[in-house]
């Protein structure tokens, strides 16, 4: 299985400087990652030094908590497009979830979407903080809002992707999106279990590591 075109080489810690940056880029431009995932203060330094590589570069929206405002999030998201950002990963309000307010999961993600114009949006649910049912509900709310992902994680919650939440989201939709494995992918074992139960796209700072 040829991996690199399913991953988001990914550097999000709070530490990143300036030279992991560089040298993220330029293991994604080596190795011909789908894309780079960084915080939004990189989205400027990655854009310059991906431009005409083929290699998309995606930030971080609400990020890792999801508990800011909307009109926040549609804030950094139109700031993300202006600075040549192709790919939005955004964090949902977990605690509307956990409230059963999909109505408002579904009407942040359908803002976003739009501030995002043609980007790619995918939508972090954290699954290690949600029921099987809400879950379901995630699914349903990232497909009506109109975004392009389902992702499981963040990273920083207390669980990444597991093969059970990824065969839970292929089974809900289908075709019709994409769905993102991230958190705690180390090994090529794993990360081909993860594809073949469903993943179109994996998360990981390991990028380099899963293919060898």
């Amino acid at each position: 299985m040829d991996l690199k075109a399913y991953i988001d080489h990914t550097m999000l810690k709070p530490d990143a400087g300036f030279e992991d940056i560089i040298k993220l880029c330029g293991e994604a431009q080596k190795y011909k990652f789908a894309a780079v995932c960084v915080n939004p203060c990189y989205i400027d330094l990655c854009s310059h030094l991906l431009k005409g590589t083929g290699v998309k570069v995606a930030t971080v929206i609400g990020f890792p908590l999801g508990a800011t405002l909307t009109e926040v999030k549609v804030f950094e998201a139109k700031e993300a497009i202006l600075r040549r950002a192709d790919e939005l990963d955004m964090v949902i309000n977990i605690g509307a979830a956990k409230a059963g307010r999909w109505d408002y999961i579904q009407s942040e993600i359908e803002q976003v979407v739009t501030a995002a114009e043609k980007a790619v949006v995918k939508v972090i649910v954290e699954t290690a903080l949600l029921t099987n049912e809400e879950k379901g509900k995630a699914c349903e709310a990232v497909l009506a809002g109109g975004a392009h992902f389902i992702k499981t994680s963040t990273g920083f919650g207390p669980g990444g992707a597991t093969i059970e939440d990824i065969k839970l989201f292929k089974a809900m939709v289908g075709e019709r999106i994409g769905i993102k494995a991230s958190g705690g992918i180390r090994t090529r074992e794993q990360a081909e279990a993860l594809i073949a139960a469903g993943a179109t796209r994996l998360g990981t700072s390991n990028g380099a590591a899963l293919l060898t």
